[in-house]
């Protein structure tokens, strides 16, 4: 899934209420969620860099722990994952200390869901780890989903499948928390909107980090959950799962995750898939700014398909199809539309439910239906498309992949300065005006992430010149708005890896099982270590 960029919140003040988190698959984690609507109606110095690595010694008693597989009871955070983490899947939890500078200290859980192979034991490989995107994706329910769309596939019988919530992520415990459903529903938490309005100040930021911290365990916690954290994590879950060297598949944020672990434990990767890559060199400003060139483009696909049609909402004339978007979608700054069931459409809401649906073709038709029904003042098919993507289970119970999202990538990123931020939001308005608010930005925009706790421990670039990997598998679309075809040229050359060019407009593809073409190229991959010919090329 993609990196979203914090945003406003609204009432910072009011105190946070116990969780109960939910399920999704995932940006790619949240926009396949979308596609399931869809077929239901859709550098900086950097505290890293110096940051002192542990080593093994201490840490015996992570690594040297064997999980307890068993019913999947309990682990379900919202009605819908209760329903799909059942028999045969089966469900452990892994001890990991919280600073892995200091293994004697506070431990937290990771949750781990497992389709065990399904073939011939003496041909298992061993197990396939795979991360849906995000951050803040759900790897029990991508695990779920990976495991029903590659059913026939000689994967299930050669690995086991293995999905995991990163630390702070969904099931695993303590989970991030900052906002209630209640709080969600009425539009009030903006903390993972681009161009978001409103106003705030540095208060509103210590408030922000004051009702998190509150809502999630503490402080320590908040600052606890980069990326560097969770590739520890996932080291000591391969020695828990009895592997000697890591199968991993990650897609989009998961890419970036697979390319930290293979800087870190290079010498512990077996074979790696990165489906959608995050561009290792960029800082997030220019970053947020290739992605949100990627969304206005596939806003002006959307919208020559919608004027091929009849009665298209956005006009006739593409061209003019941010015009026709901003006349529609501006006035909800001051005045949301209804929803439905007592609910609103506010700005923030209706900019991030088209984008949530820009990430896949097949959700442009419920996009353009959602429109046709805002210009009649109805917003609910545009607030249920950003909704499914947000992780909002059908029975009214979020899931914590917003808030997972923020306090990761407040872990990761460098931070900005109110002066930098607006000059951010600046530029975003002028490269993809269809989420422009039209209004100032000056001395009105800070960086969520301003007040929260702990320094930023990524460090960008980052997975330089690693060496001794065996061979990579990159997989870049041309047309993907997310994370641009060119990062994944980037990250191979860093690497070593072998880019799978497919063409067409998406996000991410690997393990949707969606082409022929590249599901044969992934799997003759993960089982015997063999990448396709520097010139392959697939088709969607």
């Amino acid at each position: 899934m993609t990196l979203f960029d914090p945003g406003p919140p609204v009432d910072s003040s009011a105190p946070p209420a116990p969780r109960r988190a939910t399920a999704r698959v995932g940006a790619a984690a949240g926009a396949a969620t979308v596609l399931a609507l869809v077929a239901a109606c859709t550098g900086t110095p950097n505290s890293a860099e110096s940051e002192p690595q542990p080593s093994a010694a201490g840490l015996e008693v992570f690594y040297g722990q064997k999980l307890s597989f068993g019913s999947c009871a309990g682990y379900g955070t919202t009605p819908g994952q209760e329903k799909l983490y059942v028999a045969p899947f089966e469900c452990a939890r892994l001890k990991v200390p919280l600073d892995y500078r200091n293994p004697k200290g506070r431990t937290i859980q990771v949750a781990v869901l497992r389709l065990p192979a399904q073939g011939d034991p003496g041909q298992r490989i061993g197990s396939l780890v795979l991360n849906p995107g995000g951050p803040g994706g759900s790897g029990l329910a991508q695990a779920t989903s990976f495991s029903a769309a590659h059913a026939k596939s000689p994967l299930l019988q050669r690995f086991d499948v293995v999905g995991f919530d990163p630390r702070g992520v969904g099931s695993s415990t303590p989970a991030i928390s900052c906002f209630t459903d209640a709080e969600r529903d009425r539009g009030e938490d903006r903390t993972t909107l681009l161009a978001s309005s409103g106003e705030w100040s540095e208060e509103d930021t210590r408030r922000l980090a004051e009702r998190c911290a509150k809502g999630s365990g503490g402080a320590d916690i908040l600052a606890a959950v980069g990326t560097r954290n969770t590739a520890r994590d996932m080291d000591v879950l391969r020695s828990a799962l009895g592997d000697e060297k890591l199968t991993y598949a990650g897609q989009s944020y998961g890419t970036r995750l697979g390319a930290v672990y293979a800087e870190m434990f290079g010498e512990n990767v077996r074979a790696l898939v990165l489906d959608g890559v995050t561009d290792p060199t960029l800082e997030n400003p220019q970053r947020r700014l290739t992605q949100q060139a990627g969304f206005q483009q596939n806003f002006e696909k959307l919208a020559a398909t919608c004027a091929a049609g009849k009665d298209c909402p956005l006009g006739t004339d593409p061209a003019r199809a941010t015009e026709a978007f901003q006349k529609l979608v501006r006035p909800l700054i001051d005045k949301p539309v209804p929803a439905g069931k007592g609910r609103t459409l506010n700005f923030n809401q209706a900019t991030g439910g088209v984008t949530a649906g820009l990430y896949y073709p097949e959700a442009w038709p419920t996009l353009i239906k959602g429109l046709a029904q805002l210009k009649q003042g109805d917003g609910a098919q545009i607030l249920k498309v950003g909704e499914v993507f947000g992780g909002r289970d059908p029975s009214g119970v979020w899931d914590n992949f917003l808030e997972a999202n923020l306090a990761i990538n407040c872990n990761d990123e460098v931070r900005r300065t109110p002066e930098e931020e607006a000059r951010l939001r600046a530029d975003i308005a002028r490269t993809s005006p269809f989420v422009a608010t039209g209004r100032n930005v000056e001395g009105v925009s800070r960086d969520a992430c301003e007040s929260w706790p702990g320094e930023p421990s990524l460090g960008i670039p980052y997975a330089q010149d690693v060496e001794g990997l065996p061979d990579t598998l990159i997989i870049s679309v041309t047309g993907d708005p997310a994370t641009p075809y060119a990062a994944g040229k980037v990250l191979a050359d860093e690497i070593g890896g072998t880019v799978l060019t497919v063409e067409g407009a998406r996000h991410t593809v690997a393990q949707e099982r969606v082409s022929p073409c590249v599901d044969a190229a992934f799997t003759a991959y993960l089982i015997e270590v063999k990448v396709p010919a520097e010139d392959r090329h697939c088709r969607l």
